[in-house]
């Protein structure tokens, strides 16, 4: 890999791990359905542009299906769950599992039989995960909140089996498209749950702080580094750009340690080993035998 792709691979993992530091700061101020809804809101402006000269880069059932998948089961419950009890870079860990879920729903679905490493892998980090519940108090969490992250790994598979399925032109311009479609359901879950007072005076409240986190988790979390990602995909093979995300929660737990001050105890970095190691373990990463290849597509 080229070094400044190898740059920009290490950036997308750091704007991914910050993202959690963002979201944490960005919940004080605004209720998590409401702040997702808005999240999406602003990503979808390019819409504007794109509309006119390319159209939808999938067909609209899609564009629909990915959109509710990912606006409420996974952002919307993660969202959630780290309102109620998990707290940044706790989250970026967890959320990881991810890979795992969309490895056993695209058996189900699929047909696709994962290999016995990545069901060594698969094993290895939910164990992590359980070891995290033995003392949710130290790690700062709650039962419930983990829970709903973890849940909001699934809806994350659920999301990419749909991307899948959808076979889109652009997978960036995808990205645009369905945050049109996730700020509805959201808005009106927002209204049942927080109320439209609730809502309105979190809307008054908005400081240029929580402006700036807005721009940060819609902008460059989704538009930048997922089109630097969906770059780096099309001139290298997956092998090769995969094993990066697992920089993203060791980014997420350092950031969130160092500027949130959350508790780094050694159960947490018992769990995040074990994890890191299981998530090596699904994508192939074996030190010292992989040795990155460019893929035809340069």
């Amino acid at each position: 890999m080229r070094a400044h792709h190898l740059a920009a691979a290490v950036l997308v993992a750091a704007l991914w791990g910050f993202n959690f530091v963002a979201i944490d700061v960005g919940l004080d101020s605004l209720p998590p359905l409401l702040f997702v809804a808005l999240r999406f809101v602003l990503a979808a402006l390019p819409v504007a542009v794109l509309a006119p000269v390319y159209g939808p880069p999938a067909p609209w059932r899609y564009i629909a299906a990915i959109g509710l998948s990912m606006g409420f089961l996974q952002f919307g419950v993660l969202f959630v769950g780290m309102d109620v009890g998990v707290p940044g870079g706790l989250a970026s860990l967890v959320l990881q599992t991810q890979a795992f879920f969309t490895a056993i729903f695209g058996f189900l679905v699929f047909g696709e039989r994962p290999r016995p490493r990545q069901i060594a892998g698969m094993a290895v980090a939910f164990t992590g995960i359980a070891l995290l519940g033995l003392d949710l108090e130290s790690i700062a969490a709650t039962a419930l909140g983990l829970t709903l992250v973890v849940a909001a790994a699934a809806g994350w598979a659920v999301s990419n089996l749909l991307m899948k399925a959808a076979r889109p032109r652009n997978t960036l311009h995808l990205m645009c498209w369905i945050s049109l479609i996730a700020p509805v359901p959201l808005l009106a879950l927002s209204a049942a749950v927080d109320g439209p007072a609730a809502m309105a005076t979190a809307l008054r409240g908005v400081t240029l702080e929580t402006l700036g986190i807005l721009v940060y988790v819609a902008l460059f979390t989704t538009l930048v580094g997922f089109g630097i990602w969906a770059y780096l995909l099309r001139v290298y093979t997956a092998a090769t750009v995969a094993p990066f995300s697992l920089l993203v929660p060791v980014f997420g737990m350092s950031f969130s340690a160092l500027l949130l001050d959350e508790p780094f105890t050694a159960l947490k970095l018992a769990a995040a080993v074990l994890v890191i190691v299981g998530l090596a373990l699904n994508i192939g990463l074996v030190p010292g035998r992989i040795v990155p290849q460019r893929s035809a597509r340069t």
